[in-house]
């Protein structure tokens, strides 16, 4: 489990004035309907988010989080995995007594895949066609986000916090897009060494591969109520951000030939 129920994100460097928020039910191209959240910046949006939960799907911690995108000036959407077999979330988020684990062996890379892209769609429904979106996921979320570097979908890069490689395997070996990978240097539930290993496999394929290890720092410790990591994770939310920043300014000019 990432974070205790009553967990918060962190705040971001940069703050303003959020315009938007609240629960919405989205619809995958299969047809499934599945809960999430939204939050809008007031400002102009220059690129977005989808955020992919950890294993509990659509815990209070994200929609907050997908907040703190919009303050950030990024308009975000945080999903839900479990529409396929556990329907919407009566309240909007899953409670803390959801049998996440049942449902969460049942979650398919596809499904992941096909509520991301309704996610992407409903973004740029709301904001600009154009719009360059980034996934940004937590443990199985963003063992996820990695792998959907390598995959078909029509997002400008990801980023992950404390994921798994195993849940990435061979698509490590066809990874093209951007990817920050925040690595928690005490993290029981992944060794950091395979970590970095998935880093440099992806980094061989083809993908830009920002991976940042802090030391000492546990499994989650991206949480408002560890003062002790606070450096650090002011110092994820700059990886993160750049990885944005980066999206919404576009490719490089490339010079025409003499």
């Amino acid at each position: 489990m990432c974070h205790d129920h009553d967990s918060r994100p962190p705040a971001p460097p940069r703050t303003g004035d959020v315009a938007e928020r609240g629960t919405l039910t989205l619809t995958a191209a299969d047809g499934t309907e599945f809960s999430a959240a939204y939050a809008a910046p007031a400002a102009p949006a220059r690129a977005g988010v989808v955020v992919l939960p950890d294993v509990r799907g659509l815990h209070p911690y994200y929609v907050a989080l997908a907040e703190r995108f919009a303050g950030a000036g990024l308009p975000a959407v945080a999903i839900d995995w479990f529409g396929r077999t556990a329907g919407l979330a009566e309240t909007g988020t899953r409670a803390e007594d959801f049998d996440h684990r049942s449902h969460a062996a049942q979650v398919t890379p596809e499904g992941v895949d096909a509520d991301t892209a309704a996610a992407v769609e409903y973004l740029r429904r709301r904001t600009d066609p154009a719009l360059p979106v980034v996934t940004v996921g937590f443990c199985f979320g963003g063992s996820h986000a990695w792998r959907q570097s390598a995959g078909s979908l029509d997002i400008a890069g990801s980023a992950g916090f404390y994921g798994k490689p195993g849940v990435v395997g061979e698509a490590a070996q066809r990874a093209t897009k951007p990817v920050v990978m925040i690595i928690a240097g005490a993290d029981r539930a992944t060794p950091v060494a395979d970590q970095l290993q998935l880093a440099a496999t992806m980094r061989a394929a083809g993908a830009d591969v920002d991976d940042v290890v802090y030391e000492g720092a546990p499994h989650s410790f991206f949480d408002r109520a560890y003062g002790e990591w606070a450096d650090a994770c002011a110092d994820a939310w700059r990886h993160v951000l750049a990885l944005t920043d980066r999206v919404a300014a576009g490719p490089p000019d490339v010079p025409s030939p003499a």
